[in-house]
């Protein structure tokens, strides 16, 4: 399904440019990322860069918090053009940005964005001189900035005074409504005075992140009816495993329905050794499992009853889907749409067959006490029967053969004239 075709009606936002990407505007949610690795090892990090961006991160955040991991921005940058990888690269600033990115003007020039929160980037009188200076080397690099509040680093003198000013009304609201106000408030304040300072309003993203799902519902439809900036949305510290990913489809999903959300990240903690592209996946799969954009084709696959008690169908579907995950960055240059291809890989014949033929390609496996054969359909009709050890692999052929045939291969980029 195509965006035009999906009846979510998005919030109108303004344009914002990053780099080659747009987010908000007439543009897709977009899909960002962050690195672990410790930005002063260029190396280290610019490999992992590449491997989500190959996993389909169209942004990637790094931290900058010494001079080291600031000098060596660069060199990312460097690593990152020599491997062919264009991705933009975000500088996520707390507490001595405005240091790093005057000392270390490199860093400043290589980074497509800047990322600042308003709590951490001083406190009294530094507050305001200390992101001014921020914002001035942003309008200087012609940088977009995203505002980013967080609800465990919120500015403490702005909390403050709005409990105060809180204990002073004849119906007080409670301490969560009021600090989902104060986030609200911090970023709005912050934004103004960024535009005052001569950031341009098509160089503001914001954000407004909490770890409660319907806090951040709240906070996001408040602010979302408040102001026409473009929004990033995430759900801060979401957690491992099932729960994380469970907490952030949950809250974004609800956002996303409502036509709120520019840009979106998941923030889940890895397990132990476990893969950091596993947070752009499951982003990916939030916006392409409700039809808000295609990334790469996803295999759908039957539970499995007492019908399917060989574990064929499930080996297989697990194996077919990270096959075409593993060609997607070469298809991805190679072929027009070929993300929008649908499979599916059942385990008996109950609606083993009805649903693949509803696939481009389906494939329906014997389930218990079934004729051990496979029979194959093709965009709707039966086209072979796969049988024997090689299933998978006479599978996957199938598939790279249907992608050379029915996806237009893109054109070559033509140099540029003299």
């Amino acid at each position: 399904m195509s965006v035009s075709d999906n009846p979510i009606t998005r919030r109108k936002s303004v344009g914002v440019r990053v780099g080659s990407v747009q987010i908000g505007g007439d543009a897709p949610v977009v899909v960002q990322s962050m690195t672990n690795t410790d930005t002063a090892d260029a190396a280290g990090t610019a490999r992992q860069v590449k491997a989500l961006a190959d996993a389909g991160s169209e942004l990637v955040r790094l931290t900058v918090n010494t001079h080291e991991a600031a000098a060596a921005v660069p060199k990312i940058r460097e690593r990152l053009d020599a491997m062919g990888c264009d991705v933009p690269l975000v500088g996520d600033f707390h507490y001595n940005g405005h240091t790093l990115l005057t000392e270390v003007p490199a860093c400043a020039e290589a980074l497509a964005k800047y990322r600042i929160n308003p709590g951490n980037v001083g406190f009294r009188e530094k507050k305001d001189k200390q992101f001014q200076t921020m914002i001035e080397v942003a309008a200087k690099y012609d940088r977009p900035v995203r505002i980013g509040v967080n609800w465990g680093s919120l500015d403490q003198e702005l909390l403050a005074y709005m409990m105060d000013e809180n204990a002073k009304r004849a119906q007080p609201l409670s301490a969560s409504a009021v600090m989902r106000e104060a986030i609200i408030a911090s970023a709005l304040n912050s934004a103004a005075f960024a535009e005052k300072i001569g950031l341009r309003r098509d160089q503001i993203v914001i954000s407004c992140k909490v770890s409660q799902v319907q806090d951040l519902i709240g906070v996001y439809d408040a602010i979302a009816a408040r102001c026409d900036y473009a929004l990033h949305l995430g759900l801060t510290e979401a957690g491992m495993g099932s729960k994380g990913i469970v907490a952030s489809t949950a809250a974004l999903a609800v956002l996303l329905q409502r036509g709120i959300g520019d840009t979106i990240r998941v923030s889940l903690t890895p397990e132990p050794g476990g893969d950091r592209t596993q947070e752009v996946i499951v982003a990916q799969e939030i916006l392409q499992t409700m039809g808000l954009r295609s990334f790469t084709p996803l295999v759908s696959a039957c539970p499995g009853c007492g019908r399917t008690t060989s574990t064929v169908f499930q080996e297989l579907a697990e194996s077919i889907q990270g096959y075409v995950r593993g060609k997607m960055p070469v298809w991805r240059e190679e072929f027009d749409g070929v993300e929008t291809m649908q499979l599916a890989v059942m385990g008996c014949i109950v609606n083993g067959p009805g649903e693949s033929k509803h696939a481009n390609i389906g494939i329906s496996l014997p389930g218990t006490g079934e004729t051990p054969s496979a029979p194959v359909f093709i965009d709707g009709r039966k086209a072979m029967t796969l049988r024997g050890p090689s299933i998978a692999q006479d599978f996957q052929k199938i598939v790279d053969d249907y992608v050379r045939g029915k996806y237009r291969r893109r054109e070559a980029a033509k140099p540029a004239a003299e």
